[in-house]
């Protein structure tokens, strides 16, 4: 899934690189919390599950992902607060 993001819709940068599960959405859940409704994060993750729990956490918690791209061994989110 890709979408045109506006770099300056992200108002937070999770870098979550070398960590792995469930290290990355624990890391996203504080991120949501502490954004406001609305803002834009973006995640990057080293972890090849993050493409399966993810998307899980923002449907299950109603936080639309805008998009997501994979690049060499480098998955990225942009995930907004609903």
């Amino acid at each position: 899934m890709t979408a045109d993001i506006d770099i300056n819709d992200v108002k937070h940068h999770l870098d979550t690189k070398g960590l792995t599960c469930p290290e990355p959405v624990m890391l996203l859940h504080t991120a949501v919390r502490d954004a406001d409704v609305g803002d834009v994060i973006r995640v990057e993750a080293t972890d090849p599950s993050t493409q399966r729990d993810i998307p899980k956490f923002c449907q299950f918690l109603g936080h639309p992902l805008l998009a997501s791209a994979h690049e060499d061994e480098l998955y990225i989110y942009y995930i907004r607060k609903g």
